[in-house]
């Protein structure tokens, strides 16, 4: 019963930031939970407690320095077996101090591209793909015609899109795949990542990264690309959640958040449902349905990776 539900355990983290750029982790010590895994460095709010204040007071305790600016990044909602847990995570790229383990923890600096390859809590996955990651991805049109959605798809990647989905499924095959071979041409010389909808072949053959719609996702039972070549997935609920999760898939779309033109009669499903859905994978999701560019802080204090769209985030076509 949602009464039932215990309420959640707010903790505080940051994203500690060297010279170099390089970020902090801390290694959990024996006897704690997740002992062995690397966190990003922080601790539970107390009562009374702003979760700004608490983030300097932890990290004074643990790693002897004080935060002079932070900056709110995201607040992940994570259910685990026997608690619930809120992780509001503060980027800290100025403070005093030169961190050090105070209470006998290892840290370790770790570049940004390196930070998927170190073991970590549930709640802080996510915050990895929320700093290396696109806060925005751009859906296509399902119907469209290739040479002006091209010219789009230019306009875009100059303003700074770096994950396109391309859905067109009035196209016949070669059409799709001749427009697809264009559309990666444009987003790998501007170092975006190209994804197809629901066709794995062609993903395949021309090396891009395939989404899922959710009836696709639901009929399989193994990841349908090899690791390293994206994968996404359409949800709409817990159990199409925990497919894209059980399936190992890099990233979902979950939605709608509010009432979309293109889906006039669904019912949305207002952020705090997100959220629920949100606390029981691990996954990056993106919020999908009547949101615009501007939402990403919004989303990202639901737990949400960014947000995703097709009307507002895509150039006016001339």
């Amino acid at each position: 019963m949602p009464g039932d539900r215990p309420k959640p355990v707010h903790v505080a983290a940051a994203v500690l930031r060297d010279a170099r750029g390089r970020i902090l982790l801390a290694r959990r010590t024996a006897g704690r939970d997740l002992a062995g895994a690397w966190e990003f460095p922080g601790g539970k709010v107390e009562p009374g407690e702003s979760p700004r204040e608490a983030l300097d007071r932890e990290l004074h305790e643990e790693l002897g320095i004080r935060v002079l600016d932070a900056v709110p990044l995201v607040a992940v909602p994570q259910a685990y077996p026997d608690k619930r847990i809120v992780l509001d995570v503060y980027t800290v790229d100025s403070y005093d101090g030169t961190p050090r383990g105070r209470e006998r923890q290892a840290l370790a600096w770790s570049p940004l591209e390196k930070l998927h390859g170190y073991p970590m809590p549930p709640a802080d996955r996510p915050v990895v793909s929320v700093l290396t990651r696109p806060p925005r991805y751009l859906i296509s049109p399902e119907s469209l015609q290739p040479a002006a959605w091209l010219a789009q798809l230019d306009k875009a990647l100059a303003a700074g899109a770096r994950r396109v989905q391309l859905r067109a499924r009035g196209l016949t095959a070669q059409a799709l795949a001749d427009l697809a071979m264009d559309a990666r041409t444009r987003c790998h010389a501007a170092g975006a990542e190209l994804l197809v909808n629901g066709e794995a072949g062609l993903a395949a053959d021309l090396g891009i990264g395939l989404h899922l719609p959710a009836r696709q996702l639901m009929a399989l039972s193994s990841r349908p690309l090899p690791e390293g070549q994206t994968v996404a997935a359409s949800c709409h609920d817990a159990d199409e959640l925990a497919q894209a999760e059980q399936l190992g898939l890099d990233f979902a779309v979950l939605g709608p958040v509010r009432a979309t033109e293109s889906h006039p009669g669904a019912p949305a499903m207002g952020w705090d449902q997100f959220s629920r859905l949100r606390e029981a994978v691990s996954l990056p999701i993106y919020a999908l349905g009547g949101l615009r560019p501007a939402d990403v802080a919004t989303a990202r204090r639901h737990g949400a990776q960014g947000v995703a769209g097709i009307r507002a985030f895509w150039p006016k076509p001339v």
